[in-house]
């Protein structure tokens, strides 16, 4: 039997997942590689971020909010150097200027990323979970996040190798 037909025939039985694209369109916008970190035990709280988004428009937008199922609430945050001080704080919104990128990446010494509350369970590594982002001008668009651990400094880094 041709192997094609083959792996055709066990996707339709759902006995083999289809390699899936881990970047989603956004009218204008690509949301590229959206990703969470594992939480740890007991805490009730985790972060999602993404390789990039990108603003392929004419015209800004600006990412204004977030949900998802697997948290009570989600809140855009900055982190930003205070001197030898990293700060966090909840922003209203990130503005995604036109023929540009911005990226939300883990590690990041300033920049952006969704900050999950009051987690139904915890982060663990290989799960999926939805998140549905809310633009100004692109509308509201659901994404898939994948959960993973961060490389170590001097190896690839999750948003450089795609493990799942």
């Amino acid at each position: 039997m041709n192997r094609r037909f083959m792996l055709l025939g066990l996707l339709g039985f759902g006995l083999v997942e289809p390699v899936l694209a881990h970047d989603f369109k956004a009218g204008e916008l690509r949301v590229d590689h959206p990703y969470a970190t594992p939480s740890a035990p007991g805490l009730k709280t985790g972060a999602v971020y993404f390789r990039a988004i990108r603003n392929r428009g004419a015209q800004n937008d600006r990412l204004l909010s977030a949900s998802t199922p697997v948290a009570a609430r989600v809140e855009i945050h900055r982190m930003q150097m205070d001197g030898d001080v990293m700060r966090m704080r909840a922003v209203d919104a990130v503005d995604l200027p036109a023929k540009s990128e911005v990226k939300l990446r883990h590690g990041a010494q300033d920049g952006h990323h969704l900050m999950l509350f009051e987690l139904n369970a915890p982060l663990k590594d290989g799960d999926r979970f939805p998140v549905t982002l809310r633009f100004e001008r692109a509308g509201t668009h659901a994404v898939m996040v994948w959960v993973q651990t961060p490389r170590r400094i001097g190896t690839a880094s999750p948003t450089s190798e795609h493990r799942h």
